[in-house]
């Protein structure tokens, strides 16, 4: 019986396993995988406690469109519900509870943005469609910046567009206009962020925490603390096909034997790699080292032009970092001023933009529980920064050097809060900073060929999975691009014949153009 080694254990790699077992009839027992860390997860962590703080790195967006994560989560039962699946979970959560954003952008002086405008001129609403018209091919190379000038930047769409989904001006162009393209449909209520999806808690109780308990069920084994150093190849270019497996266990070197009808799929690369975790009263610590996720693919990549080139993506940190933080409060005082302020209830309000906040601040309070363990009396909510390299507005230096009582003094001097509200939530929260230095690598100015193919051609038994493969159309940087790949990886090896969902193309559908066309020409009232 064919066996299935995976590399990483990310939600690329818990969907590969599950769409092995589902699609294909693998035994779970038949499928390993293996991660570098002790925890599972990937990128979908949350951890900590209720008294020394809980942490999650970062929240996952997901909206109506999402055809294969649903297709994954709809055959996995929900920790609360098992006769509810995680799907029914997840849109159940959007029809009862979804977000009506009437405070998404703060100014400078404290007042809710009118964001019934994008802010365009008319040179900007020019260049957006020349970007969205221009092929691909054509933005090799480029960033966003070469593509339109520096009015764009400063738009209200600009700063909703950046601080929803973590965009800088350096960044690709290629990704800005598959985003363009991919979540076009949205335009018309992005302010509102009423088609922005969630789960019921953090991403890691509501999607890693059941889909391992539906893997386990099966038989999957998964190696913590067991990275894959190195992957032998037969000899021949024509033909690609793993031979051995080269594991690093407890200190220990191991090599796995590799049949030609085996499979190895493999998480090339990690946004989250080299994470620091600070404290309420420490920073983060500067990362010293990077993991074998990066490592493993140069190694592979040497030599080869068809497995892309990892220098594109983590050579870079000034350009791809950004830091969060996470907030356990013991009152809810915060929350409620925040929703009195936004006019939203706790968990309705979506993101909360400060946009002259000189760390370009970002906030949310998502709905409670955020923790399915999270007491009645703790509520916990969550931000970041996508400039955190600046001095701040009140803090004399960068956020990287702040701890998490500064980066709370930062968040409470652009809010319009009386001081006794404010003394109050310093003295009820711990706040847990998270610097990341490759959070935004996958986002990087690129070449279509840096990014391997999910199959590269001629491999017999080797696929890439993850933010770090290639799926044409398809927009990183989402749950749904890694699953995208593991279906694909599992599909194209097997050569089954269910393959994943078409991408959606709402820039195919003339209504949606039409509604996307008038919100740009939308013009303030009065204007």
């Amino acid at each position: 019986m064919a066996k299935a080694y995976l590399v990483g254990s990310g939600i690329a790699a818990l969907a590969a396993a599950t769409f092995l077992i589902r699609e294909a009839g693998f035994d779970g027992s038949d499928i390993q995988l293996f991660e570098e860390q002790r925890t599972i997860g990937g990128s979908l962590d949350a951890g900590g406690t209720a008294n020394g703080g809980y942490t999650m790195r970062g929240g996952r967006m997901f909206e109506a469109e999402y055809r294969c994560t649903y297709d994954l989560l709809s055959g996995v039962p929900s920790l609360d519900d098992p006769s509810v699946s995680v799907t029914q979970e997840i849109l159940a959560g959007h029809k009862d509870f979804a977000w009506d954003d009437v405070a998404r952008l703060v100014d400078g002086d404290g007042k809710i943005v009118d964001t019934r405008s994008m802010g365009f001129s008319e040179r900007d609403r020019l260049e957006l469609v020349r970007c969205l018209a221009t092929p691909e091919g054509h933005l090799d190379g480029k960033r966003i910046t070469d593509c339109f000038g520096e009015h764009f930047f400063t738009t209200n769409f600009w700063f909703l567009w950046c601080t929803t989904f973590a965009f800088q001006p350096w960044h690709s162009a290629i990704e800005f206009r598959r985003y363009l393209r991919r979540f076009i449909h949205l335009l018309p209520e992005f302010a509102s962020m009423s088609g922005i999806y969630g789960t019921r808690y953090n991403q890691y109780d509501s999607i890693v925490r059941p889909l391992m308990a539906w893997l386990r069920e099966r038989g999957v084994t998964v190696h913590t603390g067991c990275h894959v150093t190195d992957l032998e190849l037969a000899p021949g270019r024509r033909r690609t096909t793993v031979e051995t497996i080269h594991v690093s266990r407890n200190g220990r070197d191991e090599k796995i034997a590799v049949a030609p009808d085996d499979l190895v799929l493999v998480t090339n690369g990690s946004m989250t790699d080299a994470s620091s975790l600070g404290s309420h009263t420490a920073a983060p610590r500067p990362p010293h080292h990077r993991s074998d996720a990066w490592l493993l693919w140069h190694r592979l990549a040497r030599g080869r032009n068809d497995f892309g080139n990892p220098d594109a993506f983590d050579k870079h940190v000034k350009e791809s970092r950004w830091e969060s933080f996470t907030v356990t409060a013991k009152d809810p005082v915060f929350l409620d001023a925040l929703a009195e302020f936004g006019g939203r209830p706790t968990g309705k309000g979506g993101l909360m933009t400060f946009t002259d906040s000189n760390w370009l601040l970002t906030v949310v309070a998502p709905r409670q529980p955020v923790y399915r363990d999270q007491p009645e009396d703790v509520s916990v909510w969550w931000g970041y920064a996508l400039f955190p390299g600046r001095a701040g507005d009140i803090t004399p230096k960068p956020m990287t050097m702040c701890s998490g009582r500064e980066i709370l003094e930062e968040v409470l001097h652009h809010l319009p809060f009386d001081e006794a509200v404010a003394a109050r939530v310093r003295e009820t929260s711990t706040v847990m900073p998270c610097l990341m230095p490759y959070i935004t690598s996958q986002f990087l100015a690129r070449r279509r060929d840096d990014r391997p193919e999910v199959v590269p051609e001629g491999s017999v038994n080797l696929a890439f999975i993850g933010q770090f493969a290639e799926v044409p159309d398809d927009v990183v940087f989402t749950v749904e691009y890694s699953v995208r790949t593991a279906w694909t990886a599992v599909a194209q090896l097997l050569n089954l014949d269910r393959r994943p969902p078409a991408v959606h193309k709402g820039h195919h559908d003339p209504h949606v153009l039409a509604a996307a066309l008038e919100t740009m020409h939308r013009r303030q009232p009065g204007a």
